[in-house]
């Protein structure tokens, strides 16, 4: 096979699925509940999964990157999405409650330091928690970068993005009237939190539409309709994260604090033709992250099924267990 051409598909790689061993409701406090689940060896390298969005939640094949013959898999799902609860709650979900509960996680299942994995938004909570706590953190695997800045919100809801994707671009913004269109997340914004759930919904659709649209190298430019409940978890979540520029002290502040975890050894999976984080966010962190390796990957764009990017996430982890 050309080294160029994609693998047939990313489920050749993937370890085989598995059940998990636990499942659990944690109350994290302010009337939030989170799920959280274990799979894997009960006494294995633990690993946990931050899943990206906000608001997108974890999947049973988020499971299959890891050995379960060397690997203790915790996944959960972050306030507001997948089967935490209240569902698509924005009260009290803030970056600072999201690091508070996985330090939770990590307390209440006695575990000292963790490999963190995660991609797209899994990828700047990964950082924040790592900055926050680095002392936990063994190890660092992303994929996706995004480190929640002006610019790469300008790029992807400013119509940056949408030069590349006309068509798909017209479609997300012609739902906004002309005269709002200057800031199409306040715009959305208006809407995901008018009260009306049909309003809502409609919204939502549409918010997560454009992003799936982007997420595959080889997509059409139609997203697909994502179901109305995890739409509007997702679209009202994310909303709210950007709306709050991910609730940062100021722009570029995980770029700037990286310091704190140059020590830590890092691994970025990137797709050379990501429309939704550009391939720049990743590099300039590896540049100023000296203890990390970027893996650029050729044909794929953001999604973490996009087969090149599943091969190589799966290959980093076998490695690691291996020593």
């Amino acid at each position: 096979m050309d080294k160029f051409a994609a693998p047939r598909s990313a489920t050749e790689f993937l370890h085989p699925a598995i059940e998990p061993f636990d499942r659990r409701m944690l109350d994290v406090g302010d009337g939030h509940k989170i799920y959280v689940e274990q799979s894997g060896k009960p006494d294995g390298t633990p690993v946990v999964v931050f899943h990206g969005g906000p608001g997108g939640g974890c999947s049973p094949a988020m499971r299959r990157y890891f050995d379960p013959e060397h690997y203790r898999i915790i996944l959960f799902d972050q306030r507001g999405c997948g089967r935490s609860r209240p569902h698509a709650s924005v009260e009290a979900n803030t970056t600072w409650h999201l690091v508070r509960d996985i330090e939770l996680i990590r307390e209440t299942l006695g575990i000292g330091k963790w490999i963190v994995f995660g991609g797209s938004w899994g990828a700047t909570l990964a950082l924040i928690y790592g900055q926050a706590h680095p002392e936990r953190v063994s190890q660092l695997v992303l994929r996706g970068v995004f480190m929640a800045t002006q610019a790469e919100l300008d790029w992807f809801y400013g119509g940056g993005a949408g030069q590349f994707w006309p068509e798909t671009w017209a479609r997300f913004q012609g739902l906004i009237p002309e005269d709002e269109r200057g800031d199409m997340i306040g715009a959305y914004h208006r809407r995901l939190f008018s009260g009306d759930r049909h309003e809502e919904m409609k919204y939502a659709r549409a918010w997560a539409g454009w992003e799936n649209a982007l997420a595959s190298v080889r997509s059409s430019g139609h997203g697909g309709d994502a179901g109305g409940e995890y739409a509007r978890a997702f679209a009202r979540l994310e909303n709210h994260y950007f709306t709050n520029r991910a609730f940062l002290d100021y722009d570029g502040q995980l770029l700037d604090q990286i310091d704190k975890i140059s020590h830590i050894p890092g691994v970025i999976v990137q797709g050379r033709f990501d429309m939704i984080c550009p391939p720049v966010t990743a590099h300039r962190l590896a540049q100023r992250w000296k203890n990390c390796d970027l893996r650029m990957i050729p044909v794929a764009g953001h999604a973490l099924s996009e087969p090149g990017i599943s091969a190589e996430l799966v290959l980093i982890m076998n490695r690691l267990a291996m020593g």
